[in-house]
């Protein structure tokens, strides 16, 4: 897989500190345990937060080999992480992309390990996961798995980096396989955008080369070498210890964790070898200013600018350039996108420091346009440099570092922990780019504001320094971009525009939450706080995650919410204008740790409320006194109908997956309505509608509320009560139409996808039999046995695509598994003729299958299924979709993790031709015409609700 870039998340939740201060040990143990040939040259400990209470330990082997540790007694789950500091920026000319494709070669097989799948069935028959990303500077290979598969997972892990085979044999399947990753993503705009700014930077700076790869850039090279040869040299020309840094997160203690690290990494060769350097500039200083438009293939207009400046990665301790990101970026009251927003030009902005290579780096604004914003673009550019003047002149202000520091702190003190695969990456990251002291806390560490670096951050952002690139879908030209085909031309420097009044900078921000501290006692699940016919309330008091955090979900429903299509785009409407109209005002409450959003669904709408403890009430109060009492106004309500208009213009160019998997649920569950419909609805309405609407939906609700986290049933109570006394919901759940999945027919059928894309597709969905809890537990069980012999046997040996997989997929509580192949060249019959091939071997496989070679299976759903949670929302989103079932049981996921035990062959040997029975088919080949799913969905009856 290849990523661009890779931004390392800035809040993850930690839990003790060492009294803030670095602690750095030489390694002392007694004799018998380590001998002066011992492998480990020293150990030191990271900062962490106060209530960080994992162990932690970074070794640096004799090797140069960097690994951080950490033991997390409460993980379930156990993963590492192997940064290397070689990316795509190393790719020689003559073969783009080989640093893309060495990162797939090491998956296919190593010395003790040939077999070309051995990793993968290994991760995946021990519940696990695994993936790689190349970025320009970096590759990166991550795997989680059940913590006694560890020592196992390590062991093939490890042979990447000594003894890979680079398999001959798959040499050229690969090469497809890559192939197919880039032609899947040839109409992804962020790409087509970056091909063509590539252009427009230096072509000696090594990250503006094609990264992905192709057939044809990885075609076997002229003269001796081979391409096999050639990754074979560019591995032993790059990798090294010297450029590796390892994390490990996992329950096992650090002594053990150690010794798996000692025994398996330290024979990685050590060449002396440092971390490639850039030393061309990343854009011409005497090219700019420049005035770039490019055709996007979504109805979207954007307009961005880039700055050169220096990379300021190394200064994270000072963060010069967050200050001004931060006042540029902000949309409150008398914002630079407030200002543009009220003149009805842009819908979205964003601020910040992007595409570094550690000599130089580009600051961004990016600005999102409505088609008035499209007509002045000259307007917005002055109305930029005004703000830019405006904090120039009194923006960079201590208090105002001051207050972001203090923030940061914060947020620091009350990380919550990702799952272990997201903190495994995240620090090899971290640790390949800072002080091991710093793995954790570089990207908070505010240590004083340096006044003299933040000016000269600000001189860079002037219209001399400037790179100016328009898109929109109505541009036009002869020059195209080498890799994804984009339209684009230069524009010579246009007139000086009126900038917009109203500008302002933030006041100190009134939402700093005070009161922090961690209220005791836990709750194991949540229980009805408030249960009446209108009014159901749900309550878990919840420590676990040291945080002083409440996350309260609210769903207003409402009968006629999906009626018909435009009562549907009305709940949407509604959910939108109203995010919109509290985002100046809440937009530091957001920036202070409190937030919130009101989403649309099939029952009516969502209110979502996460933050501090401390503050929250009054935030609830004005979320509800908007929805109640403010004036929607013409330009809200343009506004908001245009940004989903372009949402359900651009559907059709979504990727093909994603339309495949909407299709299969606007076929199988109902009330639904297609993009198209909701489009054309959408155009029959004006704001009179909404506002009719506003007084109906509230006149009629039922509500269900949910609040977990940092506060106690007394305190969820007066909220709860506060929510009721403010709505005074009339109706009760019986009320509410649910939303039902259909039974598939018994005649096997094809549906096409609304689609423009160009690559074919095939997902094929098998439904179960009924709803119990027995057949989700079957169907979950198969789904796990069928997924890695469908990758391999499709995508590493027939090579049909490089989107390849299967899955569980149930649509609510009607079980079902999901089999989807995407492919750039193999149109979607003969994807279908490989899968009925595949099935029928399958069978086989099946009738010839013991309950011991079913028993890893049946485990790794278990232990996939009792996975903790690892933050507050992610735990508040599992319980909170509880309650829209028909019978609302907060452990329906530890009775299936039970059941899935219990599945026998015999069970499975009887379902599957049950299964074969009950399939349908989301096709498509570029060109082919939607199917009329309405009519489809219109013709099935009700799933089995036994």
């Amino acid at each position: 897989m290849l990523r661009p870039t890779y931004a390392i998340p800035p809040r993850l939740k930690a839990r003790r500190a060492v009294l803030g201060l670095t602690i750095s040990l030489l390694w002392i143990a007694a004799p018998s345990a380590w001998a002066e040939e011992s492998p480990v040259a020293d150990v030191t400990i990271p900062k962490v937060s106060p209530f960080d209470d994992r162990d932690y330990r970074v070794l640096t082997l004799e090797n140069g080999l960097q690994a951080l540790l950490v033991s997390d007694p409460e993980a379930d789950k156990a993963a590492a992480s192997m940064n290397v500091r070689v990316g795509s920026a190393q790719d020689p000319d003559d073969l783009q992309g080989l640093a893309h494709f060495l990162e797939h070669m090491l998956f296919l097989g190593t010395e003790p390990y040939p077999q070309s799948d051995a990793y993968q069935q290994y991760i995946s028959d021990n519940a696990g996961s695994h993936n790689a990303f190349t970025a320009q500077q970096d590759t990166n290979y991550f795997f989680d798995i059940e913590p006694s598969a560890l020592p196992g997972a390590l062991d093939r892990f490890s042979e990447f980096f000594l003894s890979p085979l680079f398999n001959a044999d798959h040499l050229e399947s690969e090469r497809n396989i890559v192939h197919s990753e880039y032609m899947a993503r040839i109409r992804d705009e962020s790409r087509r955008e970056n091909d063509v700014l590539n252009q427009l930077l230096n072509p000696d700076n090594p990250t503006t080369g094609f990264a992905v790869g192709s057939r044809d850039t990885l075609a076997d090279p002229e003269g001796e070498a081979t391409l096999r040869e050639r990754v074979i040299d560019f591995y032993h020309r790059y990798y090294d210890a010297n450029v590796m840094n390892l994390a490990v997160v996992a329950p096992q203690p650090l002594d053990e964790l150690e010794a798996l690290v000692v025994e398996r990494f330290a024979d990685i060769p050590d060449h002396d070898l440092s971390a490639p350097t850039i030393d061309a500039p990343l854009i011409d200083p005497d090219t700019l200013p420049r005035y770039v438009e490019r055709q996007s293939l979504q109805d979207r207009r954007q307009l961005r600018f880039y700055f050169p400046i220096p990379d300021p990665t190394d200064e994270y301790r000072t963060k010069p350039t967050q200050l001004i990101a931060h006042l540029l970026g902000d949309e409150g009251d008398g914002s630079l996108l407030a200002v543009l927003r009220e003149a009805g030009l842009a819908d979205g902005l964003s601020a910040g420091v992007g595409r570094g290579d550690g000599n130089e780096a580009l600051f961004t604004v990016s600005i999102s346009l409505t088609p008035a914003g499209a007509e002045r673009l000259d307007d917005i550019e002055a109305t930029l440099f005004a703000a830019i003047e405006q904090i120039r002149a009194d923006g960079l202000a201590e208090w105002r570092y001051d207050e972001q520091k203090s923030l940061s702190e914060q947020a620091f003190r009350f990380q919550q922990h990702g799952a272990p695969q997201q903190e495994a990456t995240r620090l090899a990251m971290s640790l390949s780019r800072y002080p091991v002291e710093d793995v954790q806390y570089a990207a908070y560490r505010m240590d004083g504001m340096d006044s003299e670096r933040q000016q000269r951050y600000l001189d860079a952002l002037t219209q001399d320094n400037m790179l100016r690139f328009y898109s929109a879908p109505d541009v036009e030209s002869d020059t195209v971009s080498p890799w994804f085909n984009t339209q684009w031309k230069e524009q010579p420097p246009t007139a000086i525009g009126q900038a917009l009044s109203g500008l302002a900078l933030p006041e100190p921000n009134p939402f700093i939450a005070s009161d922090l501290t961690l209220q005791g006692g836990q709750d194991e699940q949540p229980t009805a706080l408030i249960e009446t016919p209108t009014f159901t309330a749900w309550h878990m008091q919840d420590s676990r995650f040291n945080t002083p955090s409440v996350e309260w979900r609210v769903s207003l429903q409402h009968p006629s919410a999906s009626y018909s299509a435009e009562e549907a785009v009305l709940t949407r409407l509604l959910a939108g204008w109203l995010n919109d109209s509290l985002n100046e005002s809440l937009y530091p409450a957001w920036i202070a740790g409190q937030s919130f959003s009101a989403y649309a669904h099939a029952r009516g709408m969502t209110l979502s409320f996460s933050g501090w403890r401390d503050g929250q009430t009054p935030l609830i109060e004005q979320a509800l006194e908007q929805l109640q009492q403010a004036d929607i106004s013409t330009g809200a309500f343009e506004r908001v109908r245009y940004q989903l208009q372009r949402e359900w213009r651009n559907a059709p160019q979504a990727s093909l997956t994603g339309q495949a998997s909407r299709a299969l649920g606007e076929a199988l569950l109902t009330p639904q309505w297609s993009t198209a419909e909701l489009l054309e609805a959408s155009q029959r309405l004006e704001k009179r509608h909404l506002e009719n609407f506003r007084r109906r939906f509230l006149d009629d609700l039922y509500i269900d509320a949910m609040a977990v986290g940092n506060l106690n049933a007394e305190q969820a109570q007066e909220q709860a009560n506060l929510i009721r006394g403010a709505l005074t919901p009339r109706l009760t759940r019986d009320d509410i139409p649910p939303l039902t999945p259909l039974e598939v027919s018994s005649e096997s059928e094809i549906l096409h996808p609304h689609s423009t894309r160009e690559e074919s597709l095939v997902l094929r969905y098998l439904q179960g039999r009924d709803t119990s809890v027995e057949e989700q537990a079957r169907l979950s069980v198969l789904a796990q046995w069928l997924d890695t012999p469908f990758y391999q046997q499709l995508r590493t040996e027939e090579q049909l695509g490089y989107i390849v997989n299967a899955g569980y997929s149930p649509m609510l509580e009607a079980p079902g598994i999901s089999l989807i192949v995407q492919s750039p060249d193999v149109d979607s019959s003969t994807i279908a003729e490989r899968m009925d091939a595949f099935m029928e071997a399958a069978e086989a496989r099946l009738n010839t299958l013991s309950n011991g070679e079913l028993a890893a299976h049946r485990q790794a759903v278990h232990d996939r299924l009792n996975q903790r949670d690892t933050s507050l929302p992610s735990m508040t989103n599992r319980y909170w979709q509880a309650t829209a079932l028909d019978e609302v049981r907060f452990d329906r996921r530890e009775q299936l993790a039970a059941l899935a035990l219990d599945v026998s062959v015999e069970e499975l040997q009887s379902l599957w031709p049950e299964l074969l029975s009950r399939q349908l088919d989301i096709r498509f080949n570029p060109g082919d015409s939607p199917s009329d799913i309405a009519t489809y969905r219109e013709a099935r009856t009700p799933f089995d609700a036994r």
